[in-house]
C-alpha cells in the first residue's frame, strides 16, 4: 500500500488554505495544572487547539482536502458519509462552501450538539445504530444506489493528509518539542501528524520527535494493534462504553494502520476517570473547552508519563471542543474529580 508522501501533505496545506485555520499552541503551565489538584509533570505541555477550528474539531483538514479534490460531476451528485459528529460536521461545511449535497449516516447515540450542528449546515442525516460497522455498511448502500462519491472519516489518502497539515504546523510553532500526543480512534489524524512530523524533520535533516497515539481503555483496539502488529476490530458493545463519543470507532483503517506501523512509536490508553479529569481541568484552569475525545492526549501527559518516552516539551493535540452542554455541567460540577488517587497516579 502507497503512503502519503510530504508532497501530497504540502499539496493538501495549498487546498485547505482560507478555509481550515492554522490554529493555536497554548501552554499550560505548572501552576495551572496544580491548581486543578493534579500532580504537574517535569514536561512542559502545549496543548494544539483544533476547537479554534470554524466548526470546532481538526475533522474539516481532511474533510475539505477530500471533497476539494472532487471533480464538478462528482460534487454534482453529492458526497456521503459516516460519522458519530464531527467529521459529520465536516463533510458538511465543505460540500456547502463547495456547493454539493452531503448525506450523513449518524448513530443513534450522536451527541445532540453534534447532530444540530450537522443539520444546520444543511446536511442531510440518515440514522443507523450505534456500531461504527453499520454506520459504514448504510452508507456505501446509500453511494452505490446513489451515485453519491464517500468520503470517508479516516480510511483515505486525501483525508490523512488534511489531517496531517496540522502536524507541519505542530512542528513550526514548537520546533524544540519531543514528544507528540495525538487522539486515536479510526485512526486519520494519527496517521497524518506522525506522517507529516517524520518526513517534515527528515526533509529538515533533524531529529524528530516521538509520536504516540492516545485512546481509551475502553475503545483500545489501536493499542492492541499496534502492539500485534495486526489489524484488531473491537466489538461496538465494548467501543461505545467511552465518554469519548469520538474515539468508539470499532477498528484503525487500512490506510491508517499502515502508516502507524511506520511512523507511530507507541499508543497508550487511559482511564475514564483520568478522561475526565483532563477535560475538567481544561475547563476550569484554561479559555479553552475540549470534549472527552480531545482530553485524552492530556490524560495521556498527566497521568501515564511512566509509560511514555522522557520529554521536555510535550504537544498535546486537543482534536475538537464540540462539548455537550449536559456533560459540561455534569464535569464541572463533578469534584470526585480532584480525588487524590488521580493526582497520586502520576508518576
Amino acid at each position: 500500500m502507497d503512503l502519503i508522501t510530504l508532497t501530497d501533505i504540502h499539496a493538501a496545506c495549498e487546498r485547505i488554505a482560507g478555509t481550515a485555520v492554522r490554529t493555536p499552541l497554548v501552554r499550560l503551565t505548572r501552576e495551572q495544572i496544580r491548581s486543578a489538584g493534579v500532580n504537574a509533570p517535569a514536561a512542559d505541555i502545549y496543548l494544539k487547539d483544533e476547537s479554534a477550528q470554524p466548526i470546532g474539531s481538526f475533522k474539516l483538514r481532511g474533510a475539505y482536502n477530500k471533497v476539494a479534490s472532487l471533480t464538478p460531476e462528482q460534487l454534482r451528485r453529492g458526497v456521503i458519509t459516516y460519522s458519530s459528529g464531527n467529521h459529520a460536521q465536516g463533510v458538511a461545511y465543505a460540500a456547502r462552501a463547495l456547493g454539493s449535497r452531503a448525506v450523513i449516516v449518524m448513530p443513534e447515540n450522536a451527541p445532540v450538539g453534534k447532530r444540530t450542528a450537522t443539520l444546520a449546515l444543511g446536511a442531510e442525516i440518515v440514522t443507523v445504530g450505534n456500531g461504527s460497522a453499520d454506520r459504514r455498511r448504510k452508507a456505501e448502500e446509500l453511494e452505490a444506489a446513489h451515485g453519491y462519491t464517500m468520503v470517508p472519516p479516516y480510511d483515505d489518502e486525501y483525508v490523512i493528509a488534511g489531517q496531517a497539515t496540522c502536524g507541519l504546523e505542530l512542528m513550526e510553532q514548537l520546533p524544540g518539542s519531543d514528544l507528540v500526543l495525538s487522539p486515536v480512534s479510526g485512526g486519520g489524524l494519527l496517521s497524518g501528524i506522525a506522517t507529516a512530523v517524520k518526513l517534515g524533520a527528515e526533509a529538515a535533516g533533524k531529529p524528530a520527535p516521538a509520536v504516540w497515539g492516545c485512546e481509551p481503555e475502553l475503545a483500545a483496539d489501536a493499542r492492541e494493534s499496534f502492539n500485534t502488529r495486526t489489524l484488531i476490530e473491537w466489538p461496538a458493545a465494548h467501543t461505545t462504553r467511552t465518554l469519548a463519543d469520538g474515539l468508539r470507532t470499532q477498528s484503525l483503517g487500512e490506510r491508517n494502520f499502515a502508516h502507524i506501523l511506520r511512523f507511530v512509536d507507541g499508543i497508550v490508553a487511559v482511564s475514564e476517570a483520568e478522561v475526565r479529569a483532563a477535560t475538567r481541568l481544561i475547563l476550569t484552569v484554561t479559555t479553552l473547552v475540549a470534549e472527552p475525545s480531545g482530553a485524552v492526549t492530556l490524560a495521556a501527559a498527566l497521568f501515564h508519563a511512566h509509560e511514555l518516552p522522557p520529554a521536555r516539551e510535550i504537544v498535546a493535540v486537543l482534536s475538537g471542543g464540540n462539548l455537550d452542554a449536559g456533560l459540561r455541567e455534569e464535569l464541572l460540577g463533578d469534584e470526585r474529580l480532584r480525588d487524590e488517587s488521580l493526582a497520586a497516579s502520576v508518576q
